[in-house]
């Protein structure tokens, strides 16, 4: 079997003969078609030298080989996926359309919180420097949303002219009118920092119903479609205003499907002495548990985010606050390196999303397409609607979490008009297409992560070891016991993957659920027939339900045993069992 370098040189000739342009492609080639490396060459070898009455080959190495996966994703989504969204009405009932400047973007962090908790303190100390337009006082000095990003120089760009920025994606907020874009401003700030990640500072929260109604829009859709694009979301408290108001509950009720971004901030710590600290956490947990449901405990970080000494009265507490904030700090280091992970994960589930929804629209369409009584057929539609989501599923087989919540649906239902005449039957070619991305197009991307974050950097500067593919390290290696089976190389590859999934970077561990899991592993299966079943009982040998970086590289290399041929143990060899296990 020849080795990766081999392959290397043998495309490079062969490239180099017949097209040039892909040679600086070849790693991602390799990388996305690891393990057929012989009928990807058969396949190249039919396309450049077939002739005219020649069939084509069966299918073609180089669809979807991207120097930049960024670029790919949009490729991808401008040219099957956004398609089926508008012939569907996708946006008038789940998400926006996207665009170019989505996939291009920053990752995003978001602060809220009430007023005077610190967060543009926090957004200070964090880039270290001022940026145009800082207001910090007692009062409630923040009033806009504010978007610090990096730019050529220092400016204040207003929201009318943000909103309209083809290369900025802030284009869907001219949908809540001037009274927000008159509150919306971007900061240009050319700091390092800016240039990995862009921070979003909201307007204070006040209690009580003159804020809310003298805002002119709607805040909480805002924080709605915020929490959609961001990548982390940071929830401060001030260790002296622990109440949750009206209106930071529905705010925080909107932040609901994105658990995994939340990071809670308990800020101005050092004011309180232990006692009054403990009191404190425990009224500020009391509240959270009133307004987030989740079955997790949310991670809090205690610690005062500014340049200034600790206050006296929580000064030997100085070690906990110290390692509180460097954790802090590193998580939101951490984003940019996952990044291109987070968005090709969201685009699957957005794909995933798309063709149940074709398939909805589809029934509706066919039970409202009648000669008369369309009328009547809508009402019955309306009032069956969660039967009409079972017999979907039950037809094409699909899964119940995947299907939008009902009510909600049926309220952009309610809203729409002559459906007879603007929903559409789902067309053959059309789900054909939708089921290539998901079963060829996506993986095929998602294969190619390694090679595409290589080069990724974080914000403390290059990564120690490269995320580069490895070649087959499956042969006749079970018989070795010395060490663990899975080289430095295969876990930064692993690594990649695994810490953008939802809970990778979690204090508990950073286990990632069953649920986050099934994507990225049926992804690297590449749609091959392979008892994942089996791998995930192989891999999460405490039965915890979820894997952790050690456990998911199990499951990836056990994946990638059964592509080679292999079949999979009964139990785990020596040398395969996690680090974590032995010790």
């Amino acid at each position: 079997m020849s080795s990766r370098a081999d392959w290397k040189k043998k495309l490079t000739v062969f490239y180099t003969k017949y097209n040039k342009k892909m040679i600086d492609k070849i790693d991602n080639l390799l990388a996305a078609n690891a393990g057929e490396e012989e009928s990807m060459f058969e396949a190249l070898v039919q396309k450049y030298t077939r002739s005219f009455f020649s069939s084509p080959p069966v299918f073609d190495p180089e669809e979807h080989i991207h120097p930049d996966i960024t670029k790919g994703m949009c490729k991808l989504y401008m040219e099957k996926i956004r398609p089926v969204e508008e012939y569907f009405l996708f946006n008038k009932f789940q998400a926006p359309l996207m665009s170019k400047s989505d996939f291009s973007a920053k990752p995003m962090v978001l602060l809220l919180g009430q007023y005077s908790v610190g967060k543009t303190t926090f957004i200070k100390y964090f880039l270290k420097r001022d940026f145009p337009g800082i207001r910090i006082g007692p009062e409630p000095t923040t009033d806009k949303f504010v978007v610090i990003m990096d730019g050529p120089d220092e400016r204040l760009i207003p929201g009318n002219a943000l909103a309209v920025q083809a290369d900025k994606p802030f284009r869907p907020l001219a949908k809540f009118g001037n009274a927000f874009l008159n509150r919306f401003e971007c900061a240009q700030v050319p700091c390092p920092l800016t240039k990995k990640i862009t921070l979003v500072d909201s307007p204070g929260v006040l209690a009580g119903d003159k804020q809310r109604l003298n805002r002119g829009y709607n805040f909480t859709k805002v924080i709605e479609w915020f929490a959609s694009k961001v990548d982390r979301i940071l929830c401060l408290f001030d260790a002296h205003k622990l109440d949750v108001s009206d209106e930071f509950k529905q705010a925080i009720l909107a932040l609901r499907g994105h658990d995994e971004k939340i990071r809670v901030v308990l800020n101005k710590a050092d004011r309180v002495s232990s006692q009054q600290l403990m009191r404190v956490y425990g009224a500020m947990m009391w509240s959270l548990g009133k307004v987030v449901n989740t079955p997790e405990v949310l991670r809090v970080y205690i610690s005062s985010f500014w340049d200034k000494p600790y206050d006296s009265a929580g000064a030997k507490f100085k070690d906990l606050f110290d390692n509180e904030k460097s954790d802090l700090l590193a998580d939101l280091r951490s984003i940019p390196r996952g990044a291109t992970v987070r968005k090709l994960n969201e685009l699957v589930k957005r794909a995933r999303a798309v063709k149940v929804h074709a398939f909805i629209i589809s029934e509706i369409k066919e039970r409202v397409n009648v000669m008369w009584g369309v009328r009547s057929a809508m009402d019955k539609v309306l009032s069956d609607l969660p039967g009409v989501f079972m017999a979907v599923m039950k037809k094409h087989q699909l899964v119940k979490g995947d299907f939008p919540d009902w009510r909600h649906f049926k309220e952009r239902l309610e809203a729409q008009d002559d459906w007879k005449k603007n929903f559409h039957r789902i067309k053959p070619k059309m789900l054909e297409d939708m089921d290539t991305v998901l079963s060829r197009s996506l993986p095929l991307l998602m294969k190619q992560l390694p090679s595409m974050n290589s080069k990724a950097i974080g914000l403390s500067g290059p990564m120690d070891d490269e995320l580069r593919p490895a070649s087959n390290p499956f042969t006749n290696q079970l018989e070795d016991t010395s060490s663990w089976i899975i080289d430095h190389a295969y876990k930064n590859k692993s690594d990649a993957m695994f810490y953008g999934l939802p809970g990778a970077d979690a204090d508990d561990g950073g286990r990632v659920s069953g649920q986050h899991c099934v994507a990225p592993l049926q992804a690297h299966a590449k749609g091959k027939e392979i008892d994942l079943h089996k791998i995930w009982e192989l891999s999460d040998g405490k039965n915890h339900g979820a894997l952790n970086h050690e456990e998911f590289a199990v499951a990836l290399y056990l994946i990638d045993m059964c592509l080679a041929g292999e079949k999979l143990p009964e139990k785990l060899p020596e040398n395969l069992l996690p680090p974590s296990y032995r010790s």
